[in-house]
């Protein structure tokens, strides 16, 4: 997905998606735990249960989550569901993160689970809805739903950042994504990872991360560059140039060690290094 296909995706109308499936998988999860475990029931029905609908209950989630003295509960949930019911994409990608979570991350049990833990899950759904203040020309309340995410979920997307659908953050400590950076669907990434700038340079600077691309934990990719669909960023690396489609590159400065043997290594979540890797 290009830049100018993703300026037409994000201003296009878009149907309500089918939900009803989503919702009823993780309702009867919410059923099950809370027949496991009496302790959970009061939590559970109040985070999920006694809600009507999977858009109703992620508002009221990330509500109680970023609420604080300045702006509290009940009307934080109001601009969440504000933005749902002006944009219903934003449910649509919160829906394909979720089970994107689930197809990629062997600790995730169920949908149920991210949904009320995983705060690289909810960071990246807050980070949908200060996205659409801000192309609503609202930044001070963009700013301040980027400013509650870094301290609760110490994860900082900058809201002008555009981001796609599918995408897994694991863990989310340390996450930190900059204002002019794009990432397009499918693409999963671990804690610790910057997408940055170089310096002090105004302007289109941060990197393009390109459909089903897997970066590594504490990797760094910096500056106005492209990492090309289905690439590897491996752990800890420090990317600084162009990455080529389907190819894997580790170190510090990174450097290409191979093709990645998958077409997205984003889905298979394969961290290891191609079998043709040599030093």
């Amino acid at each position: 997905m290009s830049d100018m296909e993703y300026a037409a995706r994000s201003s296009a109308p878009a149907l309500t998606p089918p939900l009803e499936g989503l919702w009823a998988t993780i309702s009867a999860d919410a059923v099950a735990a809370v027949a496991h475990d009496r302790f959970m029931a009061r939590p559970v029905h109040d985070i999920l249960l006694r809600h009507s609908g999977f858009a109703e209950a992620l508002a009221h989630r990330l509500a109680r989550k970023l609420a604080d003295e300045e702006i509290d509960t009940i009307a934080l949930s109001g601009l969440i569901t504000d933005a749902y019911d002006d944009d219903p994409t934003i449910t649509e990608a919160a829906a394909a993160d979720l089970r994107a979570i689930q197809d990629r991350d062997p600790a995730c049990p169920d949908l149920l689970t991210p949904f009320l833990y995983f705060k690289g899950y909810q960071a990246l759904q807050a980070y949908r809805v200060s996205h659409w203040l801000w192309r609503q020309g609202r930044r001070h309340a963009a700013h301040h739903l980027q400013s509650r995410m870094s301290e609760v979920f110490a994860a900082d997307i900058h809201p002008a950042a555009r981001l796609g659908s599918g995408i897994m953050v694991d863990h989310g400590t340390g996450l930190v994504i900059g204002e002019t950076a794009v990432v397009e669907d499918d693409v999963s990434m671990l804690q610790e990872v910057t997408l940055g700038g170089t310096g002090k340079q105004a302007g289109d600077r941060h990197p393009k991360i390109r459909r089903g691309v897997l970066i590594g934990a504490g990797a760094k990719i910096l500056g106005n560059i492209e990492v090309g669909e289905g690439a590897k960023i491996g752990a800890g690396s420090i990317v600084l140039n162009d990455v080529a489609p389907f190819t894997t590159v580790v170190g510090v400065p990174a450097r290409p060690v191979g093709s990645c043997g998958t077409c997205h290594p984003a889905l298979t979540m394969d961290h290891c290094l191609p079998a043709d890797w040599s030093r």
